[in-house]
C-alpha cells in the first residue's frame, strides 16, 4: 500500500475515534528508517489504546498488518510501525514531555484534508 493511502487510512481511523491534535511529519529527507510520522493524543490510557487498536483493525481489513506494536500494556504511548509510516498515539503529558515534533525539528501542521 502506498504511504499516502496508508496515511489517509490511519488519519481517518484516529479521527473516527476523536484523536486530539493529529499531525503528520515527513521525515523522509532526514532518515532512512521511515518516511512519515503520525502523532496524535488520546484523552486517557484507554483512549490511547483504542486509537492504536482502531488503526490496526482498519489496516488489517485491507490486508495490512503492522510490523510491530509497542506500548499497548501501559497505554500512555502506543507506537504502531508500518515501515514507511510510524504512528505514535500518546497521552498529552507524554507527548509534551517527549516533544517528537520538536525532536524532528519540524513545524508540524494539522493534516485533516483529503
Amino acid at each position: 500500500m502506498k504511504t499516502d493511502r496508508l496515511q489517509k487510512l490511519v488519519m481517518d481511523s484516529i479521527l473516527d475515534l476523536k484523536a486530539l491534535d493529529p499531525v503528520v511529519i515527513n521525515v523522509s529527507e532526514l532518515t532512512d528508517v521511515t518516511d512519515k510520522l503520525i502523532i496524535a493524543s488520546g484523552t486517557s490510557n484507554t483512549h490511547v489504546r483504542a486509537l492504536a487498536e482502531n488503526v490496526c483493525n482498519k489496516t488489517k481489513e485491507l490486508g495490512l498488518k503492522p510490523l510491530g506494536v509497542e506500548g499497548k500494556e501501559s497505554g500512555d504511548w502506543v507506537l504502531v510501525d508500518f515501515g514507511d509510516l510510524v504512528v505514535h498515539v500518546m497521552l498529552p503529558a507524554t507527548r509534551e514531555f517527549y516533544s517528537l515534533e520538536k525532536l524532528w525539528n519540524f513545524r508540524a501542521k494539522n493534516l485533516v484534508e483529503d
